[in-house]
């Protein structure tokens, strides 16, 4: 890992170069859920690079990993604040012109925010269970993990990851259930989006209905929809080579190799 400043402080990332790099190909930035880091991603990314022949970029949000602890309460507008702020701050301190986004729950909602506000041009947007909107069912599934939390180990599974497991776990839950946020949503930037967005989820999602990528295909202008049977709502770990294998076939039509 390496740091770097951005915004409330310093945050961890690494660049994972591409074992069939092609010749001009963006750089491909992951953006993790709303539990992990860059080193939760685990071996995937690398796998990725190696399919498109695209640098694999990625970093852990202040408050996340060994990033910078948050010095404030975390806001129902994190996810706006992280796509409009930082990751643009930290796309300029890399010199990232024209990324691949590729979002993770959490991270797939950055990306779209990111894509839609136009602020910074992107080649593409790959979204594996992204959030456009709050549903009950994600509600529900985080209870269930706060019962989890209660009594399970995941928070020594997550002190693997986290230099603070219990600010990360307590801020994510205690935002998402909180009265304040449940009319969140990004619908007003789904349209805008002018690149090619890839949206995929698994059909046993327990945060998520179809909705939240039937939305992205109603409204986005070149959408790809991949519904995962078997899959939960980490495809990447379910379904890996099938997800792999649709992000390496959609990144060569998106970028016109």
């Amino acid at each position: 890992m390496q740091f770097c400043d951005i915004g409330a402080g310093r945050i961890e990332y690494v660049r994972l170069p591409s074992s069939h790099a092609r010749a001009g190909a963006p750089a491909m930035v992951f953006l993790h859920e709303g539990l992990g880091s860059a080193a939760m991603w685990r071996d995937f990314p690398q796998q990725v690079a190696d399919a498109c022949g695209c640098e694999a970029v990625l970093y852990s949000r202040h408050g996340y990993g060994r990033s910078q602890p948050l010095d404030e309460p975390r806001r129902p507008d994190y996810l706006h604040r992280e796509a409009l702020v930082a990751l643009p701050a930290f796309l300029a301190q890399l010199h990232i012109e024209r990324p691949i986004l590729f979002g993770h729950s959490d991270g797939g909602s950055i990306a779209l925010i990111h894509a839609g506000a136009g602020h910074w041009p992107v080649a593409a947007a790959i979204v594996m269970a992204p959030h456009e909107m709050v549903e009950e069912v994600a509600l529900e599934g985080i209870r269930k993990a706060r019962q989890a939390w209660l009594d399970t180990d995941l928070r020594k599974r997550l002190a693997t990851y986290h230099t603070d497991p219990e600010r990360v776990f307590f801020d994510w839950s205690d935002t998402w259930l909180s009265a304040e946020f449940r009319d969140w949503n990004i619908d007003d930037y789904l349209a805008p989006i002018a690149c090619p967005v890839l949206a995929i989820q698994g059909e046993d999602d327990e945060y998520a209905t179809m909705e939240q990528i039937d939305r992205i295909g109603r409204h986005c202008r070149d959408a790809e929809l991949v519904k995962l049977a078997d899959c939960r709502h980490s495809p990447h770990k379910d379904q890996p080579q099938q997800v792999i294998a649709a992000v390496a076939g959609f990144v060569e039509r998106a970028i016109g190799w």
